[in-house]
């Protein structure tokens, strides 16, 4: 099974729960035991499983990134001035696949799936969730 998730941001860079919305597709599939992958599509966005628990452990990763790869210093930057998005998101990655135990994704109690945006903010931004039989 396969469904689009589609959200807006609202910041320039930020990381976007996006777990109540893949859980409702696996509800959706039916699927018991499988695997479940979340796909950013977008060359400057990507997905994380990080810690839910408060919203520090979600800034610390933008503030980390920022350090790591700042804006404004690319060479890409004399195209569209936003080198850093595309290294940020290269650097993280663009999916993640979810064991699926009995009808539930295999996270453990703290983590849950971030959609990244490193170009934001966008009106329309695509997740691509497909859901496997085991």
């Amino acid at each position: 099974m396969n469904e689009i998730i589609i959200i807006s941001t609202y910041r320039r860079n930020g990381l976007y729960d996006i777990g109540p919305e893949v859980n409702n597709i696996v509800k959706k599939s039916g699927i018991e035991n499988g695997l479940v992958n979340v796909f950013a599509r977008g060359a400057t966005a990507a997905i994380m499983i990080q810690e839910n628990w408060d919203d520090s452990v979600q800034s610390d990763v933008v503030t980390l990134l920022a350090k790591l790869i700042p804006p404004g210093v690319w060479e890409h930057d004399r195209q569209d001035n936003n080198g850093d998005s595309h290294l940020k998101s290269g650097l993280v990655g663009p999916s993640e696949t979810i064991p699926l135990i009995q009808g539930k994704l295999a996270l453990s109690t703290w983590q849950n799936i971030f959609f990244c945006e490193f170009d934001g903010p966008r009106s329309k931004r695509e997740i691509a969730v497909t859901v496997m039989q085991a």
